[in-house]
């Protein structure tokens, strides 16, 4: 699970690469839970909490709420 911080000190780059990273995990798994093959069904919770919290913050950098880079904070 990612924390706030953690985002917090990516670049817009990287945060959507995170977020691509995540939706393609958030696929395999349920495809693994409809199969029943999910040792840890719980994960699919936190990585849907992973994906909002990125899509907010692109959210936040795109509507100029927040910097582009860290290093502008």
């Amino acid at each position: 699970m990612l924390k706030m911080w953690e985002i917090n000190q990516l670049s817009r780059k990287e945060l959507e690469d995170r977020l691509m990273d995540a939706l393609e995990e958030y696929q395999n798994m349920r495809f693994q839970h409809a199969m029943q093959q999910l040792e840890n069904p719980m994960r699919l919770r936190e990585i849907r909490k992973d994906i909002a919290r990125l899509k907010t913050v692109l959210r936040e950098i795109e509507l100029g709420k927040r910097p582009e880079s860290p290093q502008e904070h």
